[in-house]
């Protein structure tokens, strides 16, 4: 059986598991990163905005209450499925999913809210194209940081543990920052052995350019950055 390594962090890898093993695969848990709650000021965050903006799930789980309160009549632009369920969730009346990509969703604000002042609940760590896009298309953004994304430090004998000393055949890889916590890990020369013949899934190609010593024959870039397009990828591969 296949051992595939999980990376991303709950609430998202426990979902990935079941998939993983439905599909005959086996996986392996170790995230890299984890995300904490950021304090938020919610003074003035509501005033003239037409709309919300959301491009991670996360960002919409760690937001107070209160900021959800006071923005959840507003339209609220999710970037794709996972993420307009969170937010529906979450108590987001009118909620409108995205094409799947962070520059798909910018055009679309961009289109729709020309002048207009868009919330944008996000995360410390976050790519920058998507409020830059907004920006030159004349949007006022208002980012509002809701929580960061901190990498983990596992030790050689913890994952040397959780692999029980066996090396994987595939690892998945849902963010940059795992990606680059990913290449340390097999760098480190206790470890180097377990990956020597593994392939790297990532969920797109800002991901996979994180991954700078890893040869291009090993690496696999889904062709839109969505898990089903991921999981397929791995299918296809397999």
């Amino acid at each position: 059986m296949v051992r595939v390594l999980v990376t991303r962090p709950e609430p998202g890898a426990s979902r990935t598991m079941r998939r993983l093993e439905d599909e005959d695969f086996q996986p392996i848990l170790l995230p890299l990163t984890e995300t904490v709650a950021l304090p938020v000021d919610v003074d003035g965050v509501t005033t003239n905005a037409a709309a919300v903006a959301v491009t991670s799930a996360n960002a919409v789980r760690h937001a107070p209450k209160e900021i959800i309160a006071g923005l959840a009549a507003l339209p609220c632009y999710a970037v794709g499925k996972r993420t307009a369920e969170a937010a529906r969730a979450a108590g987001f009346l009118s909620v409108s999913e995205g094409p799947g990509d962070a520059e798909g969703l910018a055009d679309t604000l961009a289109g729709d809210l020309a002048a207009r002042t868009v919330v944008y609940l996000c995360g410390r760590v976050r790519f920058p194209a998507f409020e830059a896009r907004l920006k030159a298309a004349g949007v006022q953004i208002r980012a509002i940081e809701t929580y960061d994304t901190v990498t983990l430090d596992h030790s050689d004998a913890a994952i040397l543990a959780r692999l029980s000393g066996q090396p994987v055949e595939a690892v998945l890889l849902y963010s940059a920052r795992a990606a680059a916590a990913m290449q340390a890990l097999t760098g480190r020369p206790a470890l180097r052995g377990l990956f020597e013949e593994t392939w790297f899934f990532a969920l797109s190609g800002r991901i996979a350019a994180a991954l700078e010593t890893v040869a291009s024959e090993k690496l696999r870039v889904a062709p839109e950055p969505s898990e089903e397009a991921l999981l397929q990828l791995l299918q296809m591969w397999r």
